[in-house]
């Protein structure tokens, strides 16, 4: 079919369902037709290059791939492929006996303002817990592609976002534009064996490939993914890390890096039950990836015209492939002293975008358990020697995060000397800086705030409290916080000092 036959049809279909819906959504490459309690997307007939819709059967093929691809994080919203066909009358219908003039993507329809890129700010604590369990959970359950991944598809991207900023130079700045290239591919050419490795360690999986705010829903409080990449396989078979970097930089880019931190330790702990040490280790390429995103977004805000935003983006990558200091921070305290509350909102200010690295030794007891980080454990789980076993997984895991260039908060009790000891040596070790703090506060008012506590990944009760009370915690030489009071601007402070 010429490209004026397929305009014409494509401007047929869409006043068909014009007459029909009650809203329209456009986009380079589909349209969306909300009739209902449905959406239907029909694709345009276009050819990207990376992207072609351009006959029939292309855009049928997109459509089913769509269909199951999605179904995998999003059953509930992909419905099925329809046809459009000829009528008798030579007008168009849905699933008829004529010829088949398009197809379109039967979808339930949902609240547009439920997605994130329209309420970034309402993003709390709980949500961003669930997003970042959520998006580990897909990829554990993603199907491995060990010929994705590693440097062919990330240098896949790169040498694409290179063609197409450098045609958008003399708009964006010539200077900043090869300056990101020329730091860009130094990036992958000292972190390729890292990323090989990755793939072939089973980090490269068949990801959503296009996870920002715009594409995540949230209905009962429950993130939902959808409309994955389906047209390009490299843009989908990747590393697990470079999934994620999408979602992160796209919070830290709106200025929620508070957010994007606590959804990446949220990630990291529950991707940690599935997942070997080359979780903390690919730590080292997570700053390049997310410049990467940050470029992607740079050249599609600048094809839109809005060359603003795009500039925007283009500092964000560049600052991404800045290098920042690491550090070591160990929180100390007794149960209800506010260590999960300093190290959170200290976190963000520490090191590389989104922050620091957040380790918390009552995740970690379920982790190594097996069971949800807010299942309660029985008794047995606390015994000393699941206590060392505890411990030494905190170690082992800050130690490879911090080699790998993030900086790391470790959040316990620390109620015994040597475990104090041991974290002010990890730091050594690692060659990095290094602060301990010991949260205060009095005994009624820990015993009012562990009673009160729900919905937390602590066990600890009153009864617990009261034993480490009665406790001799020896010299406590690290920096002490009373928490009576509002300490958070302490834990900002502390951050800016070190990070």
């Amino acid at each position: 079919m010429t490209k004026d036959a397929e305009s014409a049809r494509e401007q047929e279909i869409a006043g068909w369902f014009g007459e029909r819906a009650e809203n329209t959504i456009e986009t380079s490459c589909a349209r969306v037709f909300l009739l209902g309690d449905s959406a239907f997307k029909v694709k345009r007939p276009v050819d990207f290059g990376f992207l072609d819709y351009s006959t029939l059967e292309l855009r049928r093929w997109a459509l089913e791939r769509e269909l199951v691809f999605n179904r995998a994080a999003a059953p509930d919203i992909y419905r099925t492929v329809r046809r459009l066909t000829r009528d008798r009358s030579g007008g168009i219908e849905i699933d008829g006996d004529g010829e088949i003039v398009e197809y379109a993507l039967e979808m339930r329809r949902f609240d547009e303002q439920g997605v994130l890129a329209a309420q970034p700010w309402a993003i709390d604590d709980a949500l961003e817990d669930a997003l970042g369990r959520t998006v580990a959970r897909f990829h554990a359950g993603a199907a491995l592609r060990p010929q994705g991944g590693g440097v062919s598809a990330l240098g896949y991207t790169i040498r694409s976002n290179a063609n197409l900023l450098r045609g958008l130079a003399p708009r964006l700045g010539s200077l900043a534009v090869e300056r990101l290239v020329a730091e860009t591919d130094l990036a992958l050419e000292r972190l390729g064996p890292l990323l090989d490795a990755r793939a072939a360690e089973g980090f490269a999986r068949h990801c959503h490939g296009d996870l920002h705010l715009g594409n995540i829903l949230i209905e009962g409080g429950r993130p939902i993914l959808f409309d994955c990449i389906e047209f390009n396989d490299t843009l989908s078979e990747i590393d697990i890390q470079y999934d994620l970097a999408f979602l992160l930089m796209d919070l830290d880019f709106r200025r929620r890096r508070d957010a994007a931190g606590r959804v990446l330790n949220a990630y990291l702990d529950e991707a940690a039950r599935s997942f070997g040490e080359g979780l903390w280790t690919g730590l080292a390429a997570l700053p390049l990836m997310l410049s990467v995103r940050a470029a992607v977004r740079t050249h599609v805000w600048a094809y839109t015209g809005d060359d603003e935003a795009a500039r925007a983006y283009l500092a964000v990558a560049l600052e991404h492939l800045a290098p920042k200091p690491v550090s070591l921070v160990a929180t100390g305290g007794l149960s209800g002293s506010g260590k999960s509350t300093f190290a959170r909102v200290c976190a963000p200010g520490l090191g590389s975008a989104p922050g620091a690295v957040v380790l918390r030794t009552d995740e970690i007891r379920k982790r190594l358990w097996g069971v949800p980080s807010l299942e309660r454990l029985p008794r047995e789980a606390y015994t000393p020697e699941v206590s060392v076993r505890v411990y030494d997984q905190l170690f082992n895991d800050a130690a490879l995060a911090l080699k790998s260039g993030r900086s790391v908060v470790l959040d316990a009790v620390f109620m015994k000397p040597e475990e104090r000891a041991r974290a002010q040596a990890l730091a050594a070790a690692t060659d990095v800086a290094f602060q301990g703090v010991w949260l205060e506060a009095p005994p009624e008012v820990l015993r009012a705030r562990v009673a009160a506590r729900v919905n937390d990944a602590s066990d600890a009760d009153v009864a617990v409290l009261e034993t480490q009370l009665a406790r001799d915690t020896g010299e406590i030489t690290w920096r002490k916080v009373d928490t009576v009071s509002a300490f958070e601007d302490e834990a900002r402070a502390l951050a800016e000092t070190m990070g």
